[in-house]
């Protein structure tokens, strides 16, 4: 793992302290000696990771964290405070500031690897997401991203061995969040998998318990492998801090607890992930949106290319039928040479209604391009096929098509092609081909009906 960090401090031996045991590590280090700088080479260039000292001249680490996380450009950037300062306040102090988590001099060592590279892969995922992100934004695919990401309370699991403590934290976090608490792990393991928490807490005061083995089982599961899990463990427990960073735990906390940091803690977690989901359904609009027919909802052609192998190559695998029928509303330029483009528009959709009731759930429905659609039918013999076909037609013909805003009503029919897949061996390409040739066939001997091809 490499990244680029910067280091800031006003005193050249902590610098240089710091700028060895990364280098150590093969990262790329910058290094700053007050806030102005600091805010300069992070406008600049690229960082993936701060580390910051509080107690400089001009402006302190509190505002130079502030500053950055409120602006655009730099609020993702992962900002660890390096300071003299233990106190529970102080900490708190910080992390309203934005700081993602506090390091005290003089730094573990083992603590400062680990944070450093458990932060930086956190900020890797993140800069894959909003790079996504801003690529639909930039081909115009969907609006900007909403960066309200609400002040609702937020739903987290607490994970704890002893009644006791349970109450004092869900005490101390209902202010601002709706906790749900549980004793045993191997339950709570499912109950996170079945629900939508945004936190996941585990408290390593268990008898009898390795907490880290449900937090590894959270990350390996595909439904939690992006909850966040913030561990509370016992002063001095380096071994089993460095140990759950490496494992993906995204933050701690150590006993005894201060309720403002826990609060602190906690919130930073939230609204990452309120983020972090945001971005991801952001991708996932993205690619719907780029296999989408934007007119009719239904899927496109580029869609169609690629899934129809993959149904193609099963069905010939497994031995089992398929079948595909190619559609073509009859006179169509009419329609829009007479009522112009948004009465076109009109009887598209509504066509596309029609397909999309007439067909049934397997099946796959596309616009193929201008006033064509195709439906790909696994499973499906040309006879059943043929009696698929027959119903589509008679759903376009029997209800008129009425135009939006007007009292105009337009009798529309639709041609349709079938053919099935040749047990000997066939290709997408041939198999459109065929369907494609009886469209025609249906077009030359009149209209309105649904054609077979030849075997």
């Amino acid at each position: 793992m490499t990244a680029r960090i910067l280091v800031v401090d006003d005193i050249p031996a902590n610098v240089k302290l710091l700028e060895a045991r990364l280098l150590a590590e093969y990262f790329d280090v910058l290094t700053a000696e007050n806030g102005y700088d600091a805010l300069s080479i992070c406008e600049r260039t690229q960082v993936d990771l701060i580390l910051l000292d509080i107690m400089m001249p001009g402006i302190d680490g509190f505002e130079v964290c502030e500053r950055l996380k409120a602006n655009p450009r730099t609020a993702h950037i992962p900002v660890v405070m390096v300071t003299a300062l233990d106190q529970p306040s102080d900490r708190v102090r910080g992390l309203k500031a934005g700081a993602d988590d506090f390091l005290t001099k003089p730094v573990n060592d083992l603590q400062l690897m680990s944070r450093v590279k458990s932060l930086v892969r956190l900020k890797t995922l993140t800069d894959e997401l909003r790079m996504r992100a801003a690529t639909a934004r930039a081909i115009s695919l969907e609006e900007g991203l909403d960066t309200n990401l609400g002040d609702e309370p937020g739903d987290i699991l607490l994970v704890d061995g002893r009644g006791s403590s349970q109450e004092r934290i869900a005490r101390a976090l209902k202010p601002i969040a709706d906790v749900t608490c549980m004793s045993d792990p191997q339950a709570a393991l499912f109950q996170a998998a079945e629900s939508n928490f945004e936190l996941v807490i585990v408290n390593a005061n268990f008898e009898d318990y390795d907490p880290l083995r449900l937090c590894s089982q959270l990350r390996s599961l595909e439904r939690t492998r992006f909850l966040p899990i913030l561990l509370i463990a016992e002063q001095g427990d380096d071994d089993i801090i460095v140990r759950a960073l490496d494992l993906g735990v995204t933050d701690y906390l150590m006993r005894p607890i201060d309720p403002n940091e826990l609060i602190a803690r906690s919130l930073t977690q939230i609204r990452r992930k309120r983020c972090n989901d945001r971005l991801r359904n952001s991708v996932r609009q993205t690619i719907e949106l780029a296999v989408t027919d934007g007119l009719t909802g239904l899927h496109n052609r580029r869609y169609l290319d690629n899934h129809m192998k993959l149904l193609v190559d099963r069905a010939a695998a497994r031995g089992r039928p398929l079948s595909v029928c190619i559609t073509d509303i009859d006179r169509f330029k009419a329609v829009n040479d007479t009522y112009g483009h948004d009465a076109g528009d009109a009887v598209l959709r509504e066509f596309a209604s029609r397909v999309r009731s007439a067909v049934r759930g397997a099946d796959l429905a596309c616009r193929y391009g201008g006033e064509e659609f195709v439906l790909v039918m696994p499973d499906t013999p040309e006879d059943m096929a043929a009696g698929v076909a027959e119903r589509l037609r008679m759903t376009v013909e029997e209800a008129p098509f009425r135009i939006p805003g007007t009292d105009v009503f337009l009798s529309i029919t639709a041609s349709l092609g079938i053919a099935s897949l040749v047990p000997a061996g066939d290709t997408p390409e041939a198999l459109l081909k065929r369907a494609d040739t009886a469209l025609y066939e249906a077009k030359r001997s009149g209209r309105n009906r649904v054609v077979a091809a030849a075997a």
